[in-house]
């Protein structure tokens, strides 16, 4: 995607190499945060995809700063219905991992890669494991899972506040067929929801089209961010509400 574009690709904090303070972890707060790192950068104007969890934070952006969000690419995202894994709704669990968790982040992280599909490599299996061994890991973790999923699914959803957006921006979903972690009929029930998004599914993939299948992954995204027919996405008047 870089050949022709810049890209930049932020650790959220709690995550990856960034740092992991002793904050609460709310989605809202994510939106927050990064929506200061776009002006810091200095993007006034720019497509933004998330995946999983980071697609929750994309959709919170567009309540955050929507002048700054062109195009909007959702891979597998959460926050477009209730249904979740089972592996997410027991990490939710009131306190267990943040309590007792870190010396077990580790070989969670590579016990959980393989429940889930995960097309991992040796070396990447090790590099994301050591990521999740870092001091305030498993409390990240568990505070942000806390604030979005309960024990009967996921607790937070984009439809919830979505009439409090005065503009959607052109809207595109890519999902696997075969999704372990969030089902890909959230994608095509947001059809139900939603006018104008741009649905894709990739066939025989899991939670990670961009690792198990990133040649069409990209194709896809990038036919989306260029297309230049596509046009902003509209919520679909429910029942009892006038149109627009």
């Amino acid at each position: 995607m870089a050949r022709d574009r810049r890209v930049l690709i932020p650790d959220l904090p709690g995550h990856g190499l960034s740092d992991r303070p002793d904050v609460g972890y709310e989605i809202a707060w994510y939106a927050r945060v990064m929506s200061r790192w776009l002006k810091a950068v200095g993007l006034s104007r720019c497509d933004v995809a998330g995946h999983s969890f980071g697609g929750g934070v994309a959709q919170m952006l567009l309540l955050e700063c929507p002048e700054r969000v062109r195009r909007l690419a959702l891979v597998a995202s959460g926050g477009l219905g209730r249904e979740v894994s089972w592996l997410l709704r027991l990490a939710a669990m009131p306190m267990l991992v943040e309590r007792i968790g870190q010396p077990l982040m580790g070989p969670c992280t590579r016990l959980a890669l393989r429940a889930v599909g995960h097309p991992q490599r040796p070396t990447e299996a090790v590099r994301l494991s050591a990521f999740n061994e870092r001091e305030g890991s498993a409390r990240a973790f568990a505070r942000t899972v806390r604030d979005v999923i309960g024990w009967n699914g996921q607790r937070k959803s984009f439809f919830d506040r979505a009439a409090e957006i005065s503009r959607l921006p052109a809207l595109g979903v890519f999902w696997g067929d075969a999704d372990p972690v969030i089902p890909v009929t959230h994608a095509v029930a947001l059809d139900g929801w939603v006018e104008g998004a741009k649905v894709t599914v990739f066939p025989r993939c899991g939670h990670y089209p961009h690792q198990e299948c990133p040649k069409a992954f990209c194709a896809a995204v990038l036919q989306f961010l260029d297309d230049p027919m596509v046009r902003p996405a509209a919520l679909r008047p429910r029942a009892g509400e006038a149109a627009a």
